[in-house]
């Protein structure tokens, strides 16, 4: 007898955000009704134009931001990777000093380490920088690094910031394929980007924002019915609903 296939709907979600209002003081709400889930090996994309509250949404996440009515409940063993939009680092420490220190602080076992350490190098291409300082890199060999540290814990939950800003063809081309290895491998993913086509293509759901609230959300069809473009793509379901 066959066993049958395990839909998102009968698994508890690796992240679920329930957030009533959120922002820097009391009283000046930033965002404000904004509820979603992320299901292990799902990939749901946080969209919206400059100002709609994503970064706000990231930060109440990650508990940020001092003002937060609302709850974020982390599932799976309950361990969460950020990639930031603006790569964040120590002057006076190399790239293998950086992943060293995010590996102790993980709490990794230092064979594990050096393994996940050195394919990712490998991957990224940046052997040649293993022991470079990060002021002396590009944007895209920073926000590579930033990759990286987010990689290294292979963890139930990636938050990830607009990470396409900066990276080549073929760096975004090794990011999404290990992206897609960690979904199979069961991770969930919330990535806010405005690359809209390469979301319309990656994501399973959207979270559209506008104004600090929810817009719409769904996979792309339920985005087009809300947008009123059954035939549109993302973008011109986006321009419809942010106007």
């Amino acid at each position: 007898m066959e066993e049958e296939e395990v839909g998102y709907e009968e698994e508890p979600p690796v992240l679920s955000v329930r957030i009533a209002e959120a922002g820097y003081a009391p009283g000046d709400a930033q965002v404000r009704s904004i509820e979603f889930v992320v299901h292990s090996g799902e990939l749901v994309g946080l969209i919206g134009p400059n100002g709609a509250g994503k970064s706000t949404t990231i930060k109440a996440i990650l508990k940020l931001i001092p003002h937060v009515k609302g709850e974020i409940v982390l599932g799976g063993s309950g361990t969460y990777a950020y990639v930031p939009e603006q790569p964040l680092y120590y002057d006076t420490l190399t790239l293998w000093e950086h992943l060293s220190l995010a590996g102790a602080a993980y709490g990794m076992e230092e064979k594990a380490f050096e393994r996940s350490a050195t394919e990712l190098l490998e991957r990224f291409r940046m052997t040649d920088a293993r022991d470079k300082l990060p002021g002396g890199m590009s944007k895209g060999m920073k926000q590579k690094m930033m990759l990286m540290l987010g990689f290294l814990l292979k963890p139930d939950v990636y938050i990830v910031d607009e990470p396409f800003i900066g990276l080549d063809p073929r760096a975004t081309r090794d990011f999404l394929r290990l992206l897609e290895e960690e979904r199979q491998r069961g991770a969930g993913v919330l990535m806010c980007t405005h690359v809209l086509d390469t979301a319309e293509k990656i994501c399973d759901y959207f979270v559209l924002l506008s104004d600090g609230q929810t817009a719409a959300q769904g996979d792309l069809d339920e985005i087009r019915q809300a947008s009123g473009q059954p035939e549109g793509d993302l973008f011109d379901c986006f321009e419809a609903l942010t106007l």
